[in-house]
């Protein structure tokens, strides 16, 4: 997009002064402003496909169960009502208490140009709250209390931002940032990483043995399948799973190279112009310009992983 200097001065002049928009810094086009205090604005559960028998018997086994996102107060049991960073509501994604399970939120839009995309938001993790017995005593995985870190800190296992788009006669592929907190064995990771093969989806592997199951990660199945890009990376979990700072990401792409550029998470800004994005080999019909982004989150412990957004902004440069 070609703007004159007295344009884009405009611009940033309105953005500054929107109490709600100025703590983002958008492309020149906004596509989205999703404030969750205005309700779910178009974010939904990832849903699999089924045939057309209306049989949801055909899902694949990992998209049955992604839980669907929700307006949340964040009640916790000791602070009461914490709200969101801005306002009172949050969309939180929620896994079920399995090893594995994974929760997802997508927006799906469609693409009216080609060149620079990026998505930004304010989010905050937690596995859920409780207080006493069994296994939540003073150490879990490979974190002890020592009134500084919790336990409950290993028990987060990852969050994931990511688009999934198609065009250009066809081609189709998914640009995926994780930060993976614990391994399986509740280690302490804190690392981004990436995947290095595409996501299945039931169109190429029709047909084949289902060896999937609901807690398999959808977006790569194998650890083998993941890449770590950058250094080690500090977050604020803030000693307790109910003290919820807010951490800003942004995620910048090309629509047009097809390509990653960086990923800030905070004040740590990482430069993805070496990540690979791989394609599927075959065009895919009936998604021209699709143009969708998700959130997830996953455990790896069994206890329940909470990510909550406080407002999204999807932009561009076209």
């Amino acid at each position: 997009m070609t703007t004159s200097p007295m344009a884009d001065g405009l611009r940033e002049a309105i953005r500054s002064s929107d109490l709600r928009l100025s703590k983002y810094k958008p492309l020149p086009r906004i596509l989205t402003f999703d404030d969750f205090n205005e309700g779910t604005n178009g974010w939904v559960e990832l849903s699999g496909n089924y045939d057309g028998r209306g049989s949801l018997e055909s899902l694949d086994k990992q998209f049955t169960d992604m839980r669907p996102p929700q307006l949340s107060n964040a009640n916790f049991f000791d602070v009461g009502t914490h709200g969101a960073m801005t306002g009172t509501y949050s969309l939180k994604l929620a896994t079920r208490p399995l090893p594995g399970h994974t929760a997802v939120a997508i927006r799906r839009l469609t693409m009216s140009g080609r060149g620079k995309l990026q998505i930004e938001a304010y989010l905050s993790y937690k596995a859920e709250a409780t207080i006493g017995g069994g296994e939540e005593e003073n150490t879990f995985g490979d974190i002890t209390w020592d009134a500084n870190q919790h336990p409950s800190e290993a028990q987060f296992g990852a969050f994931t931002v990511a688009t999934d788009m198609c065009g250009d006669n066809g081609i189709r592929y998914h640009n995926v940032m994780r930060f993976q907190n614990t391994d399986a064995n509740n280690h302490t990771v804190k690392q981004w990483m990436y995947p290095v093969v595409t996501e299945p989806t039931p169109h190429e592997r029709l047909g084949a043995d289902d060896e999937f199951g609901p807690t398999t990660d959808f977006t790569a199945p194998n650890p083998e399948d993941w890449s770590v890009i950058g250094e080690t990376q500090g977050t604020c979990y803030n000693e307790v799973p109910t003290k919820t700072n807010w951490h800003y990401i942004r995620f910048l792409l090309d629509t047009e190279t097809r390509s990653n550029i960086e990923l800030q998470f905070n004040d740590t800004i990482i430069d993805l112009r070496d990540v690979p994005v791989p394609q599927y080999p075959d065009k895919w019909e009936a998604l021209d310009n699709l143009l969708n982004f998700y959130f997830s989150v996953r455990t790896l412990s069994g206890k329940r992983n909470l990510l909550f957004i406080d407002s999204v902004v999807i932009s561009a440069d076209w």
